[in-house]
């Protein structure tokens, strides 16, 4: 078995690092451009309703949007959202396709977003409100109060799950093979119609796959640990301390 995964990787290497750059720029990708969407929704949907009429019409429209959009594409396999861009892509335009690529880039991130979106709207309900009175006594916009205030320390308070969004986008870019994109699952499918050595390759794929997420899950562990910062620390000074007894104190208690 071993001699036989050996062979597979000798021969098909090439074709297994091409599938594994793909599979990791369409997922890298898609979780980054997933984020931004889920934080534009997670913005627009806090936004207070407005006193305007039509304002709060429209808000009430776009809102209606927006949730259907996140549920439609929560409810329902990303298999099946492939299929239905991709080749709606093609109905719409006498059928030409778009670009495979760009397709995949197109469905991962957009099916990541609906996930973000009610990951963002988590980590702003769990700001503590009384920041958002704070930012509004000071005459802060809605808007710099979510990009200075609030999304900063939302983005900490949900890095876990943006981590693990990301990991599982490295596992579902398998899905894509069936419109075609050269994906690390779809390099294998292809090796397999070639050598018919079935079980050995997709055990080699398999255990690729296990490498990736569990290396990307320690480097992105690290990171949440690194902004979490230091557990121990020591609060130095105050308003009521002297210049002298501040000095003082950062010296370790010892005098000159």
């Amino acid at each position: 078995m071993f001699e036989t995964i050996g062979n597979i990787i000798k021969e098909y290497y090439k074709w297994i690092l091409e599938g594994v750059g793909y599979t990791m720029l369409v997922a890298l990708v898609g979780t980054i451009v997933g984020l931004g969407i889920g934080i534009l929704i997670g913005i627009f949907r806090t936004i207070p309703t407005p006193r305007n009429k039509f304002l709060k019409v429209l808000k009430k429209i776009a809102d209606f949007i927006l949730s259907a959009y996140v549920e439609v594409f929560r409810c329902t396999p990303m298999m099946v959202q492939a299929m239905v861009i991709f080749w709606g892509f093609a109905l719409v335009n006498n059928g030409q396709t778009l670009d495979v690529t760009l397709s995949a880039l197109v469905i991962v991130s957009i099916n990541t977003g609906a996930y973000m979106a009610e990951i963002v709207r988590g980590g702003i309900i769990s700001i503590d409100q009384g920041q958002f009175e704070a930012a509004h006594a000071i005459g802060m916009s809605h808007s710099k109060t979510m990009f200075y205030i609030v999304i900063p320390q939302a983005l900490r308070n949900i890095l876990p799950s943006v981590s693990n969004e990301f990991v599982i986008n490295i596992k579902d870019t398998s899905v894509l093979n069936v419109i075609g994109f050269a994906e690390l699952f779809f390099q294998a499918k292809t090796i397999v119609k070639i050598n018919y050595e079935t079980f050995a390759t997709y055990l080699l794929v398999a255990a690729i796959y296990f490498v990736l997420t569990y290396s990307i899950t320690l480097v992105l562990r690290l990171i949440e640990k690194k902004m979490d910062g230091k557990k121990n620390y020591k609060v130095l000074g105050s308003q009521n301390m002297d210049a002298d007894s501040y000095a003082l104190e950062m010296r370790g208690g010892k005098n000159d």
